[in-house]
């Protein structure tokens, strides 16, 4: 990204960016319902933020990190 472009910085739960992160980098987004392309742009973006961003430390999870943080999600849901 443009270092001239305004960013936002989020803070997310580490078990969250992971089910993120492998979600994103698993789903073919040509077929994610979307109302404008920059929708599926944003999306793209941010799966390669996480991938960029040392501190996120994600990029090497494991399948068992993977359902390990996709269980701590769903103790979490509140529906």
């Amino acid at each position: 990204m443009d270092s001239d472009v305004p960013t936002v910085n989020l803070r997310l739960w580490r078990a969250d960016a992971i089910v993120l992160f492998d979600w994103l980098r698993s789903t073919d987004l040509n077929t994610v319902p979307i109302t404008h392309p920059a929708q599926k742009q944003a999306l793209t973006d941010l799966c390669t933020s996480f991938e960029w961003k040392a501190d996120v430390d994600i990029g090497g999870v494991t399948e068992e990190d993977i359902a390990a943080a996709q269980n701590e999600v769903a103790k979490d849901m509140g529906w």
